[in-house]
């Protein structure tokens, strides 16, 4: 691995890293905040992914999460939304490509020889975390948007590997959206029946575990009823009994402006888990 940035934050420090990804096949950038420790002392993680045209940095320069994790004392990691680089595959329009891996394993050419950003999420990146950080294998996963469809699609395909999981204007439902839609038909081609393991709403019915749910929604988000839909997850949640809490923000749009203003409680409830 190079460390690209480090800086002192709220007594913790916050580096950029970049490493090989033997998953996507390609070079990856990753944020890391480590809050001050003790010597030898050993943190629980909270993932991090962003949404849409993201990289590493939004969250990490736009969120305010360092003082939230210093003050829970949990290390916040937060990778790229996508492989990148030459000879990794890309569309013109912003929602498919790089910048758009949706968190998903891609079965279809020419995206399957490197965009299986689920397996990296989940299963790489963690691993290198705990190998060469300060981390515990106590783990939380939350997102916005794209990333909130990847940490609901994280912790219900994975029970037990997460210990919380929240979500900001999340795509709940992307077999029954445009974004979704167009990128499911990319990513993994017609069959309908294969899309459904990547829906946070169709994997609620089969979940074997009943990690509470966290969202927050602004009710001025442009995005809201064409692409987002949470009340397509809330309806469902209800219907099965499944632990869902929807709060809905008038005024607030789908900005880091709404993030940053609603991050604290996201950080009570996966610190209250991870610390539990």
């Amino acid at each position: 691995m190079d460390r690209l940035e480090t800086h002192a934050a709220f007594g913790g420090t916050q580096e950029v890293w970049k490493h090989t990804s033997e998953v996507l096949g390609c070079e990856m950038n990753f944020g890391i905040f480590t809050p001050a420790r003790e010597p030898g002392e050993r943190l629980p993680v909270v993932y991090w992914l962003s949404g849409l045209t993201c990289s590493e940095q939004n969250f990490i320069t736009k969120a305010g999460a360092q003082a939230y994790a210093a003050q829970h004392r949990v290390i916040v990691v937060a990778p790229d939304t996508s492989p990148r680089g030459e000879g990794v595959a890309d569309d013109p329009a912003y929602d498919l490509g790089q910048g758009a891996g949706f968190y998903l394993n891609a079965t279809e050419a020419p995206w399957s020889a490197h965009y299986r950003m689920h397996d990296y999420v989940v299963q790489e990146l963690p691993a290198l975390i705990e190998a060469d950080f300060a981390a515990s294998d106590r783990r939380s996963v939350m997102g916005h948007s794209m990333g909130g469809h990847g940490a609901l699609v994280a912790a219900l395909r994975n029970p037990g590997r997460y210990l919380a999981v929240s979500a900001f204007s999340p795509i709940v439902a992307p077999m029954q959206v445009p974004w979704g839609e167009k990128a499911f038909s990319a990513y993994l081609g017609p069959d309908r029946a294969a899309w459904a393991e990547w829906d946070a709403t169709a994997l609620l019915a089969g979940a074997t575990e009943r990690l509470p749910i966290l969202i927050d929604q602004g009710e001025a988000d442009s995005f809201l009823d064409g692409q987002l839909k949470p009340w397509l997850l809330a309806e469902e949640a209800a219907r099965l009994g499944h632990p869902l809490r929807l709060r809905r923000h008038p005024g607030y749009d789908h900005s880091y402006y709404f993030i940053a203003s609603f991050l604290g409680d996201h950080f009570a409830h996966h610190a209250a888990a991870l610390h539990g």
